[in-house]
């Protein structure tokens, strides 16, 4: 039986019951409710508080009062993914994989942000002072005024936060904080959120930014676990493959900006290095494009990418063919093969299927469904397609090519970066051709059949 004012909550989803149970009712993992002492059940209220009456003051929509001016970090792929800069009074939670380069990436944020004037703290309950210092050497800012310290208590955090007026506050990480006032130990759901809870008390009290750093778990979550992601303002994934130099920066919530957003970062011996142009990061310069490579006219955000999928057709070797994905949807590469085998023609019933998105970006447009059906049909001919070509559109169950947005902006940065044609939807292009000439299609299977025809010289 339960203690008075023992509450139980779950340590992976956040939820909260009054008795114990051996499996979770929200996310049914098990073993996972851990007591906490001195919590007050959700809807208790004391008979004070409850019976207590305030006047609430309404107010219109209408203000005359300005939108307070954004900081500019002076890293531009950070300030783009936030919305055009740092909105003050803001709380960002930032997660990523151990290593892929957090820590690096905000002690840069502070470091060119302090050079331009703005008053930085960055607070660390990970790593020692010295430690802080020799990164920042490395790195070239040795000289950056930001105020170092590393204290992992919730009480110490504030009293000093509250000393001294900041603009922008690195907290790495809000999983390594502990708090006085409840009895469960640093990194668990009730210290996290009550330490979360608190520094996005004082951000909005004070007007100051406040940058958190939050440990992700091995099933690719921010841990402590999504209740704070409804605490924060903005939620930022700082995302990179092992084996590729580069880091993306892209957003997931965002009360002050647009959440499709993404920054491209290269890292170097000496730190992230911003990628001005990532297309050109992530295409292939050095020789031609062998059969099974389709170049891809994205949109990320606001910018354009060009990026190469690659496709593998292979006889298979067991009896039931291997079908692996990187980079893109494994749901979405069922659809497309079963409206290549259904309204093309071509077959993938006994054969390997392997789709790989070049430099270990990751895609989500629907756009992409005719660049990696152009890819599939392209290694199951064994027929390269033109070097000079790009492809998108969105392919439906009936075959159809539908037409995408933005057509303009993606013939414009495939003009810039030297390519001569392209093959999209016959409908919706633009008036006037557009920056390239398009092989315009109205079905899949007259995509595949140019293709098998190699007739791309006529563009229609």
């Amino acid at each position: 039986m339960a203690r008075d004012g023992a509450v139980y909550a779950c340590q992976s989803c956040g939820a909260v019951s009054t008795k114990w149970s051996g499996q979770c009712s929200a996310c049914q993992s098990w073993n996972s409710l851990v007591e906490e002492v001195g919590a007050r059940a959700p809807g208790a209220l004391s008979s004070t508080k409850a019976t207590r009456v305030r006047g609430l003051q309404f107010t219109g929509l209408e203000s005359d009062t300005p939108a307070p001016p954004r900081i500019i970090t002076g890293v531009d792929e950070f300030d783009r993914v936030c919305g055009g800069g740092v909105v003050p009074g803001s709380a960002i939670l930032i997660g990523g994989d151990p290593g892929v380069g957090k820590s690096t990436l905000l002690l840069e944020v502070m470091a060119k942000a302090s050079l331009s004037g703005v008053h930085c703290a960055y607070i660390s309950g990970e790593e020692a002072v010295a430690q802080i210092r020799g990164r920042a050497d490395r790195m070239g800012f040795a000289q950056a005024p930001v105020k170092l310290a590393a204290e992992s208590s919730l009480r110490d955090i504030l009293d000093g936060l509250k000393r001294e007026k900041f603009d922008l506050v690195v907290i790495d990480s809000i999983q390594t904080l502990w708090s006085d006032a409840h009895e469960a130990g640093p990194g668990t759901v009730t210290q996290v959120r009550a330490c979360a809870s608190e520094l996005v008390r004082l951000a909005k009290k004070q007007g100051v930014a406040i940058l958190m750093v939050g440990h992700v778990t091995k099933d690719g979550q921010i841990a402590g676990p999504r209740v704070v992601e409804h605490l924060v303002d903005a939620v930022l994934s700082f995302e990179g493959e092992r084996g590729y130099p580069f880091r993306v920066l892209r957003g997931a919530k965002n009360r002050f900006g647009a959440t499709d957003e993404i920054g491209v970062f290269e890292m170097g011996d000496s730190g992230l290095r911003e990628v001005k142009n990532p297309s050109a990061l992530f295409l292939n310069e050095g020789g031609e494009r062998a059969a099974g490579a389709a170049v891809f006219a994205g949109i990320e955000g606001s910018r354009p990418v060009l990026v190469e999928f690659q496709a593998l057709v292979a006889p298979s070797a067991y009896g039931t063919p291997r079908r692996a994905v990187v980079g893109w949807d494994s749901g979405r590469l069922a659809m497309v093969l079963a409206v290549l085998e259904s309204r093309c023609g071509l077959g993938f019933g006994n054969k390997d299927v392997y789709l790989n998105v070049a430099g270990g970006l990751r895609i989500t447009e629907p756009a992409a469904d005719l660049a990696a059906a152009a890819a599939l049909a392209s290694s199951a001919l064994d027929i390269a397609l033109p070097q000079d070509c790009v492809v998108f559109g969105e392919v439906s169950l009936s075959g159809e090519v539908r037409p995408v947005s933005r057509m303009e902006t993606r013939l414009k940065e495939a003009a810039k970066l030297g390519f001569g044609r392209a093959l999209g939807p016959l409908s919706g292009l633009p008036e006037g051709g557009g920056a390239l000439p398009v092989a315009g299609v109205a079905r899949l299977a007259d995509a595949v059949r140019r293709i098998g025809d190699e007739i791309w010289g006529q563009l229609t």
